[in-house]
């Protein structure tokens, strides 16, 4: 196997890491790139907030290269402690990794003047192929110029402007960072609040945390499972509930989940359905045995408990009863009841839109309820009990 090694301290990771073991390997036809994060680097003693945990910054990492098998993690230095030189993590991962030939150690372009002093550099030089990557932006490489005499391998990779500290500065800061980091590393920091950021909001009936790394579990499953159109309607009433959540003060991390989740069980077949919910216990009415596929939300509120661990009260209610109602549903349940009824992609009256920005939530579902009930008499379908009970219910307030 042919082999590089990237060491940095990966506080945190971010697209450019990325882009440049992609590069590295696309030019040198590498089989894997082994990430190597820093327990201490040398030339960041003094890095601000490089204190912010082994852990996270493994954790981190792990996300950003998920799925990817041409991509490994060591943590040896981490385990080794203290300050660690690139002498030690060559041998350790060549006796490990046994490459196939000299592996390529990746290193940035303004650290090539100072490569001399590395400690035991000719060392190095035996044991790895040095590579050198851009990173200065010096269109005619008069920095390489400069180098001394020593054999490495240059890379002319695109220069991309991110770095770690801009990353951590733009997340305390409040401003824009995002785009700048793998969406997986973007969960982690969310989720534990590293680098300042902040999200301390308190939402009504918020039941327990619901974090992003959940959210993007359950939503990569739910996309394999749906067709790409059942999938686009999924996810559309998944932002459309989000944003009435905001617009309402409840948890729109609840929304979301409740809405991608909904229709987690709708490819299932009759009998299918039948059999998760008997064996929960649940209860299926008259009209349900009839026409099992209006189990979908109570089957998929089962497998989302046994599969992704989720007890949300607020979640599992809305997906189980988004199908028929409940008179008495949840907020988070009435939201996503509106939400599967009135998403981008449905053709609906252009009022009904404009009433969920406006009007209060027991309005709006007072008005799908009604022309949802309409649809269905129009094409003689017969109605659940659970569905009239609840416009009742919302009639009477």
């Amino acid at each position: 196997m042919k082999l590089g090694i990237l060491g940095g301290s990966f506080n945190p990771v971010h697209l450019g890491h990325l882009f440049l073991a992609d590069t590295v390997i696309s030019a040198l036809k590498l089989d894997r790139v082994v990430f190597v994060p820093a327990y201490c680097s040398p030339f960041k003693l003094d890095a601000e907030n490089m204190a912010s945990g082994t852990d996270n910054r493994l954790d981190m990492l792990a996300a950003a290269v998920n799925g990817d098998s041409r991509y490994a993690i060591d943590d040896c230095e981490i385990k080794r402690k203290g300050v660690s030189y690139t002498i030690d993590t060559i041998e350790d991962i060549i006796s490990r990794y046994v490459p196939e030939g000299k592996p390529a150690l990746i290193i940035g372009d303004d650290l090539i003047l100072e490569f001399p002093k590395w400690k035991d550099s000719d060392r190095i030089l035996k044991l790895a192929d040095v590579v050198i990557a851009r990173r200065v932006k010096d269109p005619k490489g008069n920095h390489l110029k400069q180098a001394g005499a020593f054999h490495y391998t240059p890379i002319d990779n695109e220069v991309m402007d991110i770095s770690s500290s801009l990353v951590r500065a733009k997340v305390s800061e409040g401003s824009s960072w995002r785009s700048l980091v793998p969406s997986g590393v973007t969960a982690v920091i969310e989720d534990k609040r590293l680098y300042g950021y902040a999200s301390d909001v308190k939402y009504k009936n918020s039941s327990d945390v619901i974090t992003m790394a959940l959210i993007q579990r359950v939503e990569s499953a739910i996309q394999e499972t749906l067709t790409i159109e059942r999938f686009l309607h999924s996810r559309n009433t998944a932002l459309l509930a989000s944003d009435l959540c905001r617009r309402f003060g409840f948890n729109p991390a609840e929304g979301y989940l409740a809405g991608i989740a909904h229709d987690y069980a709708k490819q299932l077949d009759n009998k299918q359905l039948i059999k998760i919910v008997k064996n929960d216990g649940t209860r299926i009415s008259s009209l349900e045995r009839d026409k099992p596929n209006l189990l979908h939300g109570k089957a998929a509120a089962i497998l989302l408990r046994e599969r992704f661990s989720i007890h949300n009260e607020n979640v599992l209610e809305a997906v189980a009863c988004h199908t028929s109602g409940n008179e008495n549903m949840g907020p988070i349940a009435k939201v996503v009841y509106i939400a599967d009824k009135t998403e981008s992609s449905r053709n609906i009256d252009p009022a009904l839109r404009k009433m969920c920005v406006e009007a209060d939530l027991d309005s709006i579902l007072f008005t799908v309820l009604e022309k949802t009930i309409l649809k269905l008499q129009a094409r003689q379908l017969d109605l659940s009990e659970d569905t009239l009970l609840l416009l009742n219910k919302i009639r009477d307030r």
